[in-house]
């Protein structure tokens, strides 16, 4: 079986449909290249501010914050690099192109924000142990900018996020800056009204737990697709089920659907027929339904009227 819209006769002959490939190599238009460059550009200038306002205050808080915000520009840059890599057209050592970086991406994302998810937590419990008075209103002030510039980088992923896992993965992060962020003015302000100072790990606990529920399904997803997996958006029976009640198809076996990045799914498949000839209009028709009603844009369809075996066969 070839990795292409690529249609074999029973007898072996391949042959290409036109219609078919020219209708499915759909690669999503919307260049989130500028918004990985204005997060970057955005995130940088405030870790600046951080590192000058912390040593201004004396205050480690924002050091250390500053600290894990150079992180997320880290994972904005993986972001990036996996998006870019995934809009490279294949070549003769890569002939699906290089999409399955935007997978790796969301994956390395996921890990990071689990690291910094230990971090908050670590540190949260130990300074119930040991609790830290704020530095005064500055530090307030400082995070009060956190939100808009994070809450901001957030926005420019929000759409992507719904469909694509690597933008999935920016959006989780600058949204969680935002939230620590967010916890750090809530319980600034409070501890200068009442002066309790486990408020502080305790807000970073409970932003830390919204965290990691939102960053197992990224892990969880990106590891799955990672594997080859079906992704999540596609029924498998509901495929076969479709593709068996076709005229003249008697039987669908060797069906794998796998993602070939966190935004284009693939589909390989042998119909045996009843010894109809199944023409191009009838393949153009169902390139053009999977990809409709399935979001499977890369076919590669086998039309058998005997027993052919495929060697890498597990009769999915």
């Amino acid at each position: 079986m070839r990795p292409f819209p690529t249609i074999v006769d029973a007898g072996g002959n391949y042959f290409q449909n036109d219609a078919f490939m020219s209708g499915h190599h759909h690669h999503h238009s919307a260049n989130y290249g500028r918004a990985f460059a204005i997060g970057i550009t955005l995130n940088v200038g405030f870790v600046l501010v951080e590192v000058f306002y912390g040593l201004q205050a004396d205050s480690l808080a924002l050091l250390s914050d500053a600290g894990h915000n150079l992180s997320d520009v880290l994972g904005l840059l993986i972001a990036w690099g996996g998006f870019y890599l995934g809009r490279l057209r294949p070549n003769q050592k890569h002939t699906y192109g290089l999409g399955r970086a935007t997978i790796l991406a969301a994956l390395f994302n996921a890990l990071i924000l689990l690291v910094a998810i230990g971090g908050i937590a670590w540190e949260a419990i130990a300074r119930f142990s040991h609790p830290v008075p704020f530095q005064g209103g500055i530090v307030m002030w400082v995070a009060g900018i956190g939100v808009v510039i994070n809450g901001i980088t957030a926005w420019l992923f929000m759409a992507g996020n719904k469909d694509d896992l690597n933008l999935r993965g920016a959006f989780l992060h600058m949204t969680a800056d935002a939230l620590v962020s967010l916890g750090v003015v809530i319980a600034g302000a409070v501890f200068l009204l009442t002066g309790w100072t486990w408020l502080d790990p305790a807000i970073s606990l409970a932003i830390a737990v919204v965290i990691l529920l939102g960053t197992w399904g990224l892990l969880r997803q990106s590891l799955h697709l990672s594997l080859d997996g079906v992704p999540d958006s596609i029924d498998l029976n509901a495929v076969r089920n479709y593709l068996a009640a076709q005229p003249g198809v008697i039987e669908v076996h060797d069906l794998h659907v796998w993602a070939m990045s966190t935004s284009e799914v693939a589909l390989t498949a042998h119909l045996v027929t009843n010894g109809e000839q199944l023409k191009d209009d009838f393949l153009s028709r169902v390139a053009n339904e999977l990809h409709d009603e399935y979001g499977i844009e890369h076919a590669t369809i086998q039309i058998e009227s005997g027993n052919i075996t495929c060697a890498l066969s597990t009769h999915a």
